[in-house]
């Protein structure tokens, strides 16, 4: 696709505020205000007073996993945690799933809704080895102009309870993963202390930050929780540490809640949600007040696990504004900040947001408010990625992606 040197885009309300307008050169934001006059050569596209989000931001996704545009799959799992590991593995030994092709068709319909930065957990383990993790960073090659895509290498099926894992991640972060996953060090390995001192032993090994699936509850997830915070401390990893689910969190007293919130706030350690309904969940407003940054995510889209599921932030959003009982206006924003502002700290994604300097990842949309955004989740007019034009009334252009 060819780079236009600059780019106008004339009247735009930048997150529901006064008309500006935007120009870009390169893939950066040169300025934002009224009355811009277009370069020679500018491309120029009207705005027409459309609301103008940043791009949006994804925290928590499998995108290895997924069989989004595939048949349907008909879900017989059963409903403990490792019947759904064991089911999905055995799924995909024997049907060949595609890590490579699937993840790419994924991450384009999630950049056709807009969304321009991307956390993605991929399996690895004794069976597929680093299969998976060198399908998705295929896709992250080929969308990297366009789409910033985080790779998290992930032990699904533990780490100690299946000998050689520790082994692989120390591959995958050589072979070029970002940040090290993890795994309910209580729950699923069985030996919490060991656990985490063998992946804290990885993380500071390759200098990455972790991203640690836990899904143990009340006291089991707590305790886990408090061993994770110390050896954030101890590692010197402050700011470079996330907490996916957490759900314990939500199960706890307050006073534990308060003291664990405390410490994540002092560490720099982030919290990811889906807010699924079936669970209880972290407060989304007791971790803001605390000063714990809080992400939304999809977690996994259309796969062995769960049918539900959707490349749409907006969607997500919502969904989290719902769970959280989110009515006012500018509740609502807040909603949205997960999936925007607070996505991208909690990732640390770089240069983002609608400010000159930044890159240029630019959504438009049909909506009087921000709030209105949220809870209609119009058809994405256009997106901007990296400075380029990629998604037009929804999808993507003929030539957005490279072949």
């Amino acid at each position: 696709m060819t780079q236009p040197s600059s780019l106008l885009i004339r009247n735009v309300r930048p997150l529901g505020g006064a008309p500006v307008d935007v120009l870009v050169q390169g893939d950066r934001i040169a300025a934002i205000r009224a009355g811009i006059d277009a370069p020679a050569g500018c491309a120029v596209e009207e705005g027409g007073g459309a609301l103008l989000l940043p791009g949006l931001v994804e925290g928590h996704t499998h995108l290895d996993k997924t069989m989004w545009g595939m048949d349907w799959y008909r879900n017989e799992v059963g409903t403990r945690l490792v019947d759904k590991i064991d089911n999905e593995r055995a799924f995909r030994q024997v049907s060949g799933h595609d890590a490579a092709v699937q993840s790419l068709v994924l991450a384009k319909a999630f950049l056709a809704a807009g969304t321009t930065r991307l956390r993605t957990h991929v399996d690895v383990d004794t069976q597929a080895g680093l299969r998976h993790l060198q399908g998705v960073m295929r896709t992250r090659e080929t969308l990297q102009a366009l789409q910033q895509i985080q790779i998290v290498a992930f032990p699904q099926s533990g780490l100690l309870k299946r000998p050689g894992t520790a082994e692989l991640l120390d591959e995958a972060m050589a072979a070029g993963a970002d940040v090290l996953g993890g795994l309910d060090p209580c729950a699923i390995d069985g030996d919490p202390v060991r656990s985490l001192d063998v992946l804290f032993g990885i993380a500071e090994r390759h200098d990455r930050g972790l991203d640690i699936h836990l899904h143990e509850p009340g006291a089991m997830g707590a305790f886990s929780l408090e061993l994770i915070l110390d050896r954030t401390a101890a590692h010197g990893l402050q700011g470079r540490v996330a907490i996916s689910h957490g759900f314990c969190l939500g199960d706890v007293t307050e006073s534990e809640r308060v003291a664990l919130l405390d410490r994540m706030s002092k560490l720099g350690v982030s919290l990811v949600t889906s807010a699924p309904p079936s669970r209880t969940v972290p407060p989304l407003m007791a971790c803001r007040q605390a000063g714990v940054t809080m992400l939304g995510g999809n977690d996994g889209i259309r796969d062995t696990w769960s049918p539900y599921g959707n490349p749409d932030m907006l969607e997500r959003a919502m969904l989290i504004g719902m769970r959280y009982n989110l009515r006012r206006d500018d509740e609502i924003e807040i909603a949205l900040d997960t999936v925007t502002h607070s996505g991208a700290r909690g990732c640390g994604f770089a240069d983002y947001g609608l400010v000159p300097g930044n890159r240029a990842d630019l959504v438009l949309v049909h909506a009087q408010t921000v709030a209105q955004a949220v809870v209609s989740r119009p058809v994405r007019r256009l997106v901007v990625a990296g400075g380029r034009i990629v998604a037009r009334a929804g999808a993507l252009l003929p030539d957005a992606v490279p072949a």
